[in-house]
């Protein structure tokens, strides 16, 4: 069994954000695979699919960024989910646009939504996809960038993220993650 978590903040005032990479990531696969991440509850939006004998988890937590954590413990709480079959796929401000880094393990980083799942999870170890989005310039804060939608120069740079992103979610439901960390890392 593989969960695949992406975060970011429910309702179309956020839909196109920055902090929304994790939703569109998810969207695009489900969309790929004719999945729908349609079934509401564990304060999230989820769907169940099987893949070559084994269970795939898609969840969206619908708690907004700063509570992600709450979703994905209840979720993995219900389907008994073990945190090295976790991916957290989220935006990451030290990263550049349309950059892709796949990590075992680490600490938040600054991000709410990765604190609020190491607060629940009462552990740094499990698998996460960090998409690079940029750190705003001139006086922007962080809070109005994430929430922000992408410039048009940044726009192509995260399509081939998503992309990219969706691959190695592809590729993590049918191999261990260091391998798939090593293939995509590499790029």
């Amino acid at each position: 069994m593989k969960c695949i978590v992406g975060l970011g903040n429910p309702g179309k005032k956020y839909e196109r954000t920055r902090h929304n990479v994790g939703f569109m990531i998810l969207n695009e696969l489900a969309k790929q695979n004719q999945w729908s991440i349609s079934q509401e509850k564990f304060k999230g939006h989820y769907t169940v699919e099987h893949v070559n004998g084994e269970k795939i988890l898609l969840l969206k937590p619908q708690t907004y960024m700063n509570l992600s954590g709450e979703s994905l413990r209840l979720f993995m709480d219900y389907y008994d989910i073990a945190e090295e079959d976790v991916l957290v796929v989220y935006d990451d401000l030290d990263l550049p646009p349309g950059k892709i880094r796949l990590r075992q393990k680490g600490g938040h980083g600054g991000h709410n939504g990765i604190r609020s799942i190491i607060d629940q999870l009462g552990t740094k170890d499990f698998n996460r996809l960090r998409v690079g989005v940029g750190r705003p310039l001139g006086s922007t804060t962080v809070v109005d960038y994430v929430l922000s939608p992408f410039s048009k120069e940044q726009q192509e740079p995260v399509n081939e993220a998503v992309t990219h992103s969706v691959k190695a979610c592809e590729s993590w439901m049918g191999l261990p993650f260091n391998e798939v960390m090593n293939e995509f890392n590499a790029k």
